[in-house]
């Protein structure tokens, strides 16, 4: 369960505190810049719509990333991984139900690719190396998962994790799953765009609007305002 701004306690501080060193570790964590995936989609032709699933600990973060990725269109919080049932925040948050909390990125081809979206993904959105957990976040839902909705996004993103292992890029080994999407479950009302509403919160301040600043000055070329 996320901490929130009600539990501004010592406690919650020095643990946001210790979040802001995670998102600073996943720098450090990094032998340098993340480089262009080898084996990706070229750039579309013409105007279209083509949609990712991917999960990288509390979404909220996820989410406001990727609003301001060039050639994203939309971008929802939500819960993948597990059944329809069992997509509720409460219900999540327990660790038993199977999701990952989840966004769901509709993007325009023609403007980016799902590798560059990729890109994003293991560069600043969150740290790969970490097994069920970001920052102060932990459990299996917030475990980092690709979820591929056809065979061209696997072989992209299987490629991508040799790749970055290969070349060494983060000090350890890339946790990242890449399994089907089964099913997206939008998240419930409060959770979309929750920095855009509430930028103000200690755990938005410390845990996530790092990784804006981090997407604006390690990947300018992707980036986009709002």
């Amino acid at each position: 369960m996320k901490t929130y701004l009600t539990k501004l306690s010592g406690i919650f501080l020095m643990t946001s505190l210790m979040s802001a060193c995670s998102v600073a570790n996943v720098s450090a964590n990094k032998s340098g810049p993340i480089p262009n995936p080898v084996v990706d989609a070229p750039l579309a032709q013409v105007k279209g719509e083509q949609t990712a699933v991917l999960a990288g600990g509390c979404f909220w973060g996820i989410e406001a990333v990727y609003e301001h990725v060039k050639g994203v269109t939309r971008v929802e919080s939500g819960y993948a991984g597990g059944s329809a049932d069992s997509a509720d925040y409460r219900a999540v948050s327990s660790g038993r139900t199977g999701h990952a909390e989840s966004v769901h990125i509709t993007y325009d081809p023609s403007q980016v690719t799902y590798g560059q979206l990729l890109k994003v993904f293991f560069a600043v959105a969150h740290d790969p190396t970490e097994l069920n957990r970001q920052g102060p976040d932990s459990g299996t839902q917030y475990r980092s998962a690709i979820f591929y909705a056809n065979e061209e996004q696997k072989r992209i993103a299987e490629s991508y994790i040799a790749q970055l292992d290969q070349a060494k890029i983060f000090q350890h080994k890339i946790v990242t799953q890449v399994t089907p999407l089964k099913g997206f479950y939008q998240a419930e009302d409060y959770h979309q765009d929750y920095l855009v509403n509430h930028p103000d919160e200690p755990y938005i301040v410390y845990n996530d609007m790092p990784k804006l600043e981090s997407l604006r000055k390690q990947l300018p070329e992707l980036y986009q305002e709002k």
